[in-house]
């Protein structure tokens, strides 16, 4: 079965709270959209404002491929703005709505459910009279009553509406409720080649899965929207719809024309231009979507990507899966990365690597490809090595003490009222029985955020010579110590 693809992310998806979008950015997104093959591009509500007018006549006159539909209430004003929107579209499609719920129907329209059926085909009427298409909506379908749906929906239909939409307004229904209802619906309306199509919100975190219910029951057209993005907990997201109507084409027997390669470019633009970032433990496109830190799973992927991923990002336009490294991962994928980045260790030297990795990872949330590269600098044994450091400044004294390896333990304090730096440098000359002087001190970050490592570079002067040390690690004071302590005892 071939499935439509509605995108409504200029419509509803800019009914997100905080997100307002210029006529050139709508243009940008529609074009992408067209580029991504969607069906139709759901461009507006016209009659909501110039803006809003201005951006669905541009689309209208410059996207070709998708139908082009408008938002309109069953109001004889909003219907006549949409046709005019709509006038230079290549296909056009005026989708017109009204409440059917109880609820809705006592306390927002205050009308009978006979009133709202004859505004209903009214509506209807007049939509086909200025676009090749019209969609109707029962607005809060899914707690309206079916009996009365099925009323209301052969009535547009022998009026000219070309495609049903069951909406489920407020996110409430389940998937085996929506499926029973598509089934119903399907059995009770002489549809004489309408579609059915479905248009969920996500409030209790079904939208997909309803969507998905309802494919299954027969909704041949899905409303969905890029990223999820909409009012209140947003709308099915067209994403993880289009891929998992591809990955389980086994189960659900069901097609779209999507481009699917086209999905991550999609999926960047419009979280840029809307600034709503994509979480990211966010399915198909989030950041983490096929990332892998777990030893395991790295190792599994590693020797056959399908073991830990049912997608294959390339199809979607990532450039692949990714191997994070952190305190999670395993000895293979680490090697690999070394590999990656150029580097081939011997095994004792991949050890003593992989150790020291631990060791970092333990206290940095993430290991960049940054980190590495300086880690293995580190890989000769140093024949001193600074344990211990514990340092305090108060106004104008510092004390430092630090333990000193070197086949024993040296422990030593030193006070100083230049700084905490220079009390610990102190220190260690104190532990050696050294005099030395630092001659430059310099500090800079590897990597990013708050737990980056510290790299740190002294030039000392000893003995007549200048020598060089250099230190790493997240605590800058440690750092430091290993980095005098390196150069002093070359």
């Amino acid at each position: 079965m071939r499935v439509d693809v509605f995108d409504t992310t200029l419509r509803d998806g800019e009914q997100t709270p905080g997100v307002s979008l210029t006529v050139d950015e709508k243009v940008e997104i529609a074009k992408q959209l067209a580029r991504l093959n969607v069906d139709v591009i759901e461009a507006g509500f016209p009659v909501a404002s110039p803006g809003e007018f201005e951006a669905v006549k541009r689309i209208a006159g410059t996207v070709v491929g998708p139908v082009i539909a408008a938002l309109a209430r069953a109001v004889e004003g909003d219907i006549r703005k949409a046709g005019e929107a709509l006038s230079n579209a290549e296909r056009s499609r005026i989708h017109t709505f009204i409440a059917t719920s109880p609820v809705h129907m006592k306390y927002k329209l205050r009308k009978s459910p006979e009133e709202v059926k004859k505004l209903a085909v009214k509506a209807v009427e007049l939509a086909a009279q200025f676009a090749d298409e019209v969609e109707f909506s029962a607005e809060d379908a899914t707690r309206s009553d079916p009996d009365f749906l099925v009323e209301v929906y052969e009535a547009v239909i022998d009026a000219g509406a070309t495609v049903i939409n069951v909406p489920d307004t407020v996110g409430y229904t389940t998937p085996e409720e929506f499926y029973e209802l598509i089934r119903y619906l399907k059995r009770n309306l002489s549809m004489r080649g309408v579609k059915i199509s479905v248009h969920c919100h996500d409030d209790l975190g079904l939208a997909v899965a309803n969507s998905l219910s309802a494919i299954r029951a027969g909704a041949e057209q899905v409303e969905v929207t890029v990223n999820g993005i909409g009012e209140r907990a947003g709308n099915a997201a067209l994403e993880e719809v289009v891929v998992a109507l591809d990955t389980r084409k086994d189960f659900y027997k069901a097609e779209t024309g999507i481009n699917l390669s086209e999905i991550a470019r999609t999926s960047r633009l419009v979280a840029h231009l809307t600034g709503i970032e994509v979480p990211p433990n966010k399915a198909v496109v989030g950041a983490n979507a096929f990332a892998h830190e777990s030893g395991i799973h790295q190792d599994g992927v590693l020797k056959e990507r399908t073991t830990y991923e049912i997608i294959d990002p390339k199809r979607l336009g990532f450039s692949g899966s990714r191997i994070v490294l952190g305190k999670h991962s395993g000895r293979h994928a680490f090697r690999e990365k070394l590999r990656e980045l150029g580097y081939e260790l011997s095994e004792e030297e991949l050890d003593r690597a992989f150790a020291r990795f631990k060791e970092i990872a333990d206290r940095k949330k993430r290991i960049t490809e940054l980190d590495i590269e300086v880690l293995l600098y580190e890989l000769e044994e140093p024949t001193y090595r600074v344990e211990m450091v514990h340092v305090t400044a108060t106004k104008g004294l510092s004390t430092a003490a630090v333990r000193v390896l070197d086949g024993e333990g040296r422990v030593e304090v030193s006070h100083s009222f230049n700084g905490p730096v220079d009390a610990l440098f102190s220190a260690i000359n104190r532990a050696l029985g050294i005099e030395a002087r630092l001659v430059e001190y310099r500090v800079s970050s590897v990597g990013s955020g708050r737990d980056a490592l510290g790299e740190v570079l002294v030039r000392v002067e000893k003995d007549g010579k200048v020598l060089v040390g250099r230190g790493l690690s997240t605590d800058i004071l440690e750092a430091s110590a290993q980095a005098y302590l390196n150069a002093v005892t070359r």
